[in-house]
């Protein structure tokens, strides 16, 4: 029984969603980031399309990742006619302002994943949450620094007039930080359980997200999979 089945049997038998498709995310050698999705390696990588479930900002959002042997990269396009972002420190409440958040579940035995989230203006959340029993309450890294940082870059693009018309999210979430994780750093073959959402504050709040969710970003138990190739 391969990887893929194992998860699948795996998750029946906790009452678990299945995902219906699995990524395969793409190695890569390590590289610059700048927030501009520019860099040649982002050309292996398939955009994913988040949906809209709530709100009614009609913007399209989407994502690439990759993995090298040291981390985790991601790419996020947002189109967006007006940026909302005032917090200019990292740690903040981010998420009440416009923001992309990433949840990572390595190992579906215990109810333990790591959140980031970063803001336009780049200042970002990597916290580590216990879910239990739906109390789903934040621990801020210990000794976050040196091979346990983070790389992030943001960008804002502009029409001629000067108004946004849309904003990328680039970022690398190294192995190191995510320990003492379970099932990290994936090996090819690995299959993690992950969801990618976006918040934007135009008029009201728009959520979207990758696979659906009930009552919050939270609701880990409904995460898709990715499959590291």
């Amino acid at each position: 029984m391969n990887s893929l089945a194992i998860l699948l049997a795996l998750m029946l038998s906790k009452g678990l969603h299945a995902p219906d498709t699995v990524p395969a995310i793409q190695s890569t050698s390590n590289f610059d980031i700048d927030g501009t999705g520019k860099a040649s390696a982002w050309e292996k990588a398939s955009w994913m399309d988040l949906e809209r479930r709530k709100g009614s900002a009609p913007y399209q959002t989407r994502v690439k990742l990759l993995y090298s042997d040291t981390g985790l990269y991601a790419l996020y396009h947002c189109e967006d006619k007006k940026i909302t972002a005032t917090f200019e420190e990292d740690f903040a409440n981010l998420w009440h302002e416009d923001v992309v958040e990433m949840f990572l579940w390595t190992d579906e035995s215990v109810p333990l994943y790591f959140e980031y989230e970063i803001s336009p203006l780049n200042y970002e959340l990597p916290i580590l949450v216990p879910n239990l029993s739906g109390r789903a309450y934040g621990w801020r890294p210990w000794h976050y620094e040196g091979a346990r940082k983070t790389r992030h870059a943001t960008h804002v693009t502009r029409d001629g007039q000067g108004q946004p018309t849309g904003w990328t999210a680039e970022f690398f979430i190294p192995w190191a930080l995510l320990s003492p994780l379970q099932n990290v750093p994936p090996v090819k073959g690995t299959t993690w359980r992950i969801n990618l959402y976006r918040i934007d504050h135009d008029t009201g709040t728009t959520t979207w997200s990758w696979k659906p969710i009930e009552k919050n970003f939270h609701d880990f138990r409904l995460f898709g999979a990715i499959r590291f190739d």
